[in-house]
């Protein structure tokens, strides 16, 4: 077993007047978390991404408090706290929709009381050793999430360059880069969202082994994987991280058939598709719209479904069963890395198999797809795929008209669209069914239109 080892530095203390964090603009809830520790005689500071952006003029979402009660002290003091975890023991303060999250300072070596769990590759399986707040900052990722805001002089606590690292916009890892990924290999997605989400640079140090520790995101938990891949693609920054994932060699590690399958692309048309999705995505968050992950899950993995009905059909698969058992092929392979949940993995299986029916416009079928209730994702999505193709754009404009026309008008374009020779699934619709009667003997007999009816 392996062990991060970190000399302690002594601390920096940056007075009020020397950066920019107000009260005003903290959590209401975490002051008062915070002041209740104090109240009870422990040490409480506003910790991690929280001071980061504050720092930088951020506006934070969450609010993180490190302190050295233990959970179930800090349990004693609210009412309002449950405990949670098992790898990483933390106390939830909740106050109706948010939630503050206490951790007590952990200790940067193990004490030998079995607390902390390691495996042969270095990876922290369980770490509930507790220690001071020097052992607390080395044991964070990296020197920007390291920064303790002191509520009782209102200074910032900084035991690892973490203070400059902020001003100069850039991500550093607090020890060995290789041996912090080994610990925890989602710190290198860590590395990749919150680059694009602040604008921050990847020292050089901490992006060198990022590529050839991607393999060890295989051995990451899929929901988890699945948590930080919302976080990456859901909060604004989607295109760049991306793009990050691309350029630190993590693609194939997270999405491996889209990677194979945008490498095999010559045209580069399902790269086109998938990177206008996630702009439109982070158009939408930023005017405050919502985001499905079925749709997003849609537009990450249609590269892979492309590339397996395409398999399938060279091996003479037909049309309807190709489409229905690449979209599972893809979704199950994918479950291996990432865990979709059925009740995204559902809908996203759906907006692609809604593709083939916007070509069709025979009228029944028309105003069945128009009622269908993933009908407006997938003609969303059909919109994107139609850049620079013109016969999809030809069915967007039909599609978009249709929304938009009363019942009767589209009937009226749909008959006059086939006012010529029918086609002959219309055809055959059109025919006479024939009914069935019972003969006394019990068997069944045929009835044409001239026939009499029982």
């Amino acid at each position: 077993m392996t062990e991060t080892s970190i000399a302690i530095p002594p601390p920096r203390i940056v007075a009020r007047d020397a950066h920019g964090i107000s009260r005003k603009d903290i959590s209401p809830n975490a002051l008062r978390v915070l002041y209740r520790l104090r109240e009870g005689g422990f040490a409480a500071y506003l910790v991690g991404g929280a001071v980061r952006d504050l720092l930088i003029g951020g506006h934070p979402k969450d609010f993180d408090v490190a302190t050295d009660a233990t959970p179930e002290q800090v349990r004693g003091l609210f009412r309002n706290c449950r405990l949670i975890g098992r790898r990483f023991r933390l106390a939830h303060v909740v106050y109706g929709r948010e939630i503050i999250e206490v951790a007590t300072f952990r200790a940067n070596e193990d004490d030998g009381s079995g607390s902390r769990e390691m495996g042969d590759e270095g990876r922290i399986h369980r770490d509930n050793v507790y220690g001071t707040i020097e052992d607390d900052a080395v044991r964070r990722d990296f020197t920007a999430n390291a920064l303790y805001y002191a509520i009782e002089d209102f200074s910032v606590r900084d035991y690892v360059g973490g203070f400059e690292d902020v001003q100069a916009r850039v991500l550093r890892l607090i020890g060995d880069p290789e041996s912090r990924y080994r610990e925890d290999p989602v710190r290198m997605l860590r590395a990749v969202r919150l680059s694009s989400k602040l604008g921050f640079s990847i020292d050089p140090s901490a992006a060198e082994p990022i590529p050839r520790l991607a393999v060890l995101l295989s051995g990451a938990a899929p929901a988890r994987l699945f948590d930080e891949c919302l976080k990456m693609f859901m909060a604004g920054h989607a295109e760049t991280s991306f793009l990050s994932l691309e350029d630190n060699g993590l693609l194939p590690a997270l999405f491996p058939e889209t990677a194979r399958a945008l490498a095999t692309n010559s045209s580069g048309a399902l790269r086109t598709t998938l990177l206008q999705a996630l702009r439109n995505t982070d158009v939408r968050v930023a005017e405050d719209k919502p985001v499905t992950p079925a749709f997003l899950f849609a537009a990450l993995l249609w590269p892979a479904y492309c590339r397996e009905l395409a398999v399938l059909q060279k091996q003479g698969v037909e049309a309807g069963v190709a489409q229905q058992r690449a979209a599972d092929r893809v979704t199950l392979h994918q479950a291996e890395r990432i865990a979709l949940p059925r009740r995204f993995s559902q809908p996203m299986q759906e907006i692609w198999l809604l593709q083939p029916r916007f070509t069709q416009r025979l009228r029944k079928r028309v105003f069945r797809l128009l009622a269908h209730p993933r009908f407006r994702a997938a003609f969303d999505f059909l919109e994107l795929r139609a850049n620079g193709n013109a016969e999809i754009a030809d069915d967007v404009a039909f599609w978009r008209q249709a929304q938009v026309d009363s019942p009767e008008h589209l009937a009226e374009t749909l008959a006059s669209r086939s006012s010529g020779p029918r086609e002959e699934g219309e055809a055959a619709a059109a025919r006479p069914r024939r009914r069935r009667r019972r003969r006394p003997d019990g068997s069944a007999s045929g009835t044409g239109p001239g026939e009499a009816q029982p």
